[in-house]
């Protein structure tokens, strides 16, 4: 029984209950202090969960507890976690069962290789496993105990599968120790400490005396195992010294009962402790070399110490195999973990006791301990690898040996996103060694780490600087990923020494043409590159001579980018597109944020801002749900245009506040916007000033942000200002040749020489060009001019466009002015506004889910591709189809706006 937890019971029974009734899952970290009750409350849990109904196929609970001393062996807790079920594997779809048998089933001496994988998939596989087995019937219960001893990579696959969470019915609990298991992202629940009239129920069944009971209730301090722990040894009296912390009196107790056990038993004990499993087989073969058996553990079962079941031996309690394990002197302790080293038939259990055993630096060692760590990479479990890489740095004789290790756990923390330790070990690495190879691959941690934070510029002269030292294989790629950096952050000398070092290199010689002003020769370069990856069968972007795509063949995410900054809109849509269905229909999850970030600029280009939107909010979920929340703000930022275009200025001004400051220059391009929109052209103009003269000025974006000058200088009385702006913006669109680009390009010159025709030229260009809010700036701009040559009824027509252009953006300062322009040809009835878009209703997910179904995709097919679970998908729908007015998939398709061209934004 349970005493004083009514609380926490009512709060994990509303768990339960949702599962049950409702199919709603949820997820719930119970916190506290050791003894304080987070197993008992697991074991209640389980016990209702098994109650209250039949079990369905493979068990309505699976349960893992973590063991320290499998903390460093790569997805242990999965395998005692899903061991039960390991047979309906087969059912998963084909990468997803592949990354799960990967993690599941040890390697053959590590020779298999990760890449090309990603580590969430595994933990896609797990939410989908989950979900299935909850499809049969009854809601499924995954109970977590002493989370803070899970290996890494168990709990990051666990977690991803545990904030996913939605419609499954799944009921996952998480106990974990105080200051432990941070970070998850899910809700908590503290367990406190008993009030006295409970502690006093609880030890009120022992054959205590009185005054005894009493004390150990003033001692215990409300923790439960302390009030049934202590006084077991009988050492306890109701008078004493100063009382220790409660942790510490346990312990104490514990250590009295071991004390007073025979010698033999004591030994077992420790080679329990030691081997921190429970796997028996190998715990008798380290005790017959040391002349104990397991009936040497017979006093410790009557003792309560120990339970020894089938094939294992588990401590009743962690601070009983801790008391075991620390009580004993130091040299017995070395000796056992070689006498397990001895006896182990699992290559990672011995490394671990070698390393335990090591007296001192020992690079035979090191090295099993290296190869430890490369299996557990192998397996996708970069937190464990980087652990076991640590561990073997401590153990390297030789310091430049050492920084290799250390830095290579630097970058497995890193490819786990965790940039303040993956720092700090490249710090620690870099002051051990002189080798300028090595000082490049650190240098490498540190420049993502401080693009990741927000420094691109940084990121930018650290890779360029250390290019030279770097191996010949990694140098071009040093090069080349500075080379962008700079491009993007505006960090001209390192762009430019890239592309003086790197001289074959189109990529690179493009953007440094481009930032030089040469639009002429770096456009084509870029182009060329683009056309390339998009293949024949998609059309050249420009007609450049074919080369060898020797930079960005199968680099599809820099050939979007690339297309984004010649604007070619359709190309980096297509591309974008592509990609983003390449890393679903392979499950890499990690990938996707920054793929989803290019596309959702395509689709902003592009006019499709509801799919913009639910892009950047999938992106930012997989960031959270990946550990990578320092993403969030520049995912964030990509939404500015949409709010600019909508006049949404305090909206604009949030998501600015979140972006990291390299953003300033897509910050003040959207502030100018806004101010244009809003009528404000003195503060648009200097804001766009700023931008001509800053160090970004020859970035797409600032391109763009010259059309916009252009208007602002014209309209607050100052064109002398706008034709340095027309010059470079004109350049720029005659070298690239798109469409839309020229079209602007005639706006403007229309807007300095007061003359139509440049009007009518851009009218018929926009007409077969992509880029809608610039084709409804443009006849703006057009019927203001016919109309104030008093040819209203020639007005109408290129007004009526634009109203409805803007319209249907929600481009609401601009639809003002439009509908002011019709009221002023003597049109009436145009401030009525149509009806809006039936799928503005949608959530940003919905609308993904809603996409995908009406083309004829599975729930099943959806659920891979959108990371969730084919349950959760169709709750979207069952949520979705209210609001579009339906009841069924069948009725999805007849919805011309969900089966239009913006599905580009989830391709199959």
């Amino acid at each position: 029984m349970l005493y004083g937890r009514k609380d926490e019971q009512a709060r994990i029974a509303a768990l339960l209950s949702e599962a049950r009734d409702h199919r709603r899952s949820g997820a719930l970290v119970l916190r506290g202090e050791a003894g304080i009750g987070k197993s008992a409350l697991l074991a209640e849990t389980a016990l209702l969960a098994e109650t209250a109904g039949p079990l369905g196929p493979g068990g309505r609970v699976l349960r893992v507890t973590g063991i320290e001393a499998e903390s460093e062996i790569a997805f242990a807790g999965l395998n005692q976690l899903l061991w039960p079920v390991r047979d309906r594997l087969d059912g998963l779809p084909p990468p997803q069962a592949a990354a799960l048998r990967s993690a599941l089933e040890p390697l053959d001496g590590g020779s298999a290789d990760a890449s090309g994988r990603d580590p969430f998939t595994t933990g896609l596989a797990v939410l989908t496993l989950l979900a299935d087995l909850s499809d049969d019937g009854d809601p499924l219960v995954c109970l977590v105990d002493d989370a803070q001893w899970l290996d890494r990579a168990t709990a990051e696959v666990l977690l991803f599968a545990a904030r996913r969470l939605a419609a499954e019915g799944v009921v996952m609990l998480f106990a974990a120790r105080d200051d432990t298991f941070t970070g998850t992202g899910l809700p908590e629940l503290r367990l406190e400490r008993l009030h006295r009239h409970d502690a006093e129920r609880l030890v009120a069944s022992r054959d205590l005396a009185p005054a005894v009971r009493a004390r150990i209730v003033r001692e215990a301090a409300g923790n439960p195992l302390a009030l049934q722990e202590l006084g077991a040894s009988g050492a306890f009296r109701p008078e004493g010294p100063d009382p220790l912390p409660v942790a510490d009196r346990v312990l104490g107790s514990f250590r009295d009962q071991i004390g007073r056990l025979p010698e033999g038993t004591r030994l077992m004990l420790l080679i329990a402790a030691a081997e921190g499993r429970g796997h028996m087989p190998s715990q008798l073969r380290a005790a017959r070399s040391l002349g104990v058996s397991l009936a040497d553990l017979e006093a410790a079962e009557r003792a309560r110490l120990v339970q020894v079941t089938g094939r294992t031996i588990a401590f009743r309690h962690p601070l009983i195999r801790a008391a075991s394990y620390h009580g004993a002197a130091a040299a017995r302790r070395i000796t056992v973990h070689q006498a397990l080293a001895e006896s182990a038939d699992d290559p990672d259990c011995r490394a671990r006791h070698r390393a335990a055993a090591a007296l001192g630096p020992d690079e035979d060692v090191a090295a099993e301990l290296g190869k430890a760590a490369e299996r557990a990479r192998c397996r996708m479990g970069y937190t464990t690898a980087a652990a076991l890489y640590r561990q073997a740095a401590d153990l390297t004789p030789g310091p430049d040996a050492r920084a290799a290790r250390l830095g290579a756990a630097a970058s497995l923390t890193l490819q786990a996103g965790r940039l303040d330790e993956a720092e700090d070990l490249a710090v620690q690495a870099e002051k051990l060694t002189l080798d300028p190879a090595e000082r490049a691959r650190i240098a490498r941690v540190h420049a993502t780490v401080e693009y990741e934070r927000g420094d691109p510029r940084a990121a930018a002269r650290m890779l360029v600087d250390h290019a030279a030292d770097a191996a010949p294989d990694d140098r071009a790629a040093m090069l080349r990923t500075g080379a962008i950096y700079g491009w993007t952050s505006g960090e001209l000398p390192a762009l430019l020494r890239a592309a003086q070092l790197l001289p074959g290199d189109r990529t690179v010689q493009g953007l440094a043409y481009l930032a030089g002003g040469d639009h002429a020769k770096g456009v084509p370069l870029l182009a060329d590159l683009v056309s390339e990856t998009r293949g024949p069968a998609a059309g050249s972007v420009l007609p450049a001579p074919r080369q060898s795509c020797e930079n960005v063949r199968g680099d599809r995410v820099l050939a979007a980018q690339l297309a984004l900054v010649i604007g070619a809109d359709e190309a980096a849509l297509e591309v974008a597109a592509a990609e983003v269905a390449h890393c679903r229909r392979h499950g890499l999850i990690g990938a996707l944020p920054n793929v989803l970030q290019t596309l959702a600029q395509a689709q902003i280009a592009a006019g499709l801002h509801a799919d913009a939107e639910a892009t950047v909010a999938e992106a930012i979920a997989l960031a959270r749900d990946t550990g990578r929340p320092h993403r969030e703000g520049r995912l964030g930022a990509v939404l500015a245009r949409i709010a600019a275009i909508e006049g949404d200025e305090p909206r604009l001004r949030s998501l600015i506040a979140a972006a990291p400051a390299p953003h300033g220059g897509l910050a003040d391009s959207a502030l100018a916007l806004l101010d244009l929109g809003l009528g404000r052209y003195d503060d648009a103009l200097r804001r766009l000033e700023e931008i001509a003269h800053g160090p970004r000025r020859y970035s797409t974006g600032s391109l763009l942000s010259a059309a916009d000058q252009v208007e602002a200088a014209v309209r607050s009385g100052q064109p002398d200002l706008a034709r340095p702006a027309y010059a470079r913006f004109r350049a720029w669109a005659e070298a690239g040749g798109q469409p839309w680009a020229l079209a602007v390009a005639l706006h403007c010159e229309a807007l300095l020489d007061d003359s139509e025709e440049p009007y009518e030229r851009a009218v018929r260009l926009h007409e077969q060009s992509t880029r809608p809010f610039e084709r409804a700036r443009t006849e703006l701009l057009y019927g203001e001019w016919l109309r104030r040559a008093r040819r209203r009824s020639d007005a109408r027509v290129p007004l009526r466009s634009a109203m409805e252009i803007f319209e249907r953006l929600r481009a609401t300062p601009w639809l003002e002015r439009a509908r002011a322009e019709l009221r002023a040809t003597g049109e009436s009835g145009t401030s009525a506004p149509t009806a809006p878009d039936v799928l503005d209703r949608l959530t940003p997910q919905e609308l993904q889910v809603v996409r995908l179904a009406a083309s004829g995709t599975s729930s099943r097919e959806i659920a891979a591709q959108l990371f969730l679970s084919p349950r959760t998908v169709e709750y979207h729908l069952y949520k979705a189809y209210p609001k579009l007015g339906i009841s069924s998939r069948k009725e999805l398709s007849r919805l011309a706006d969900v089966t239009t061209a913006s599905g580009q934004g989830i391709p199959r």
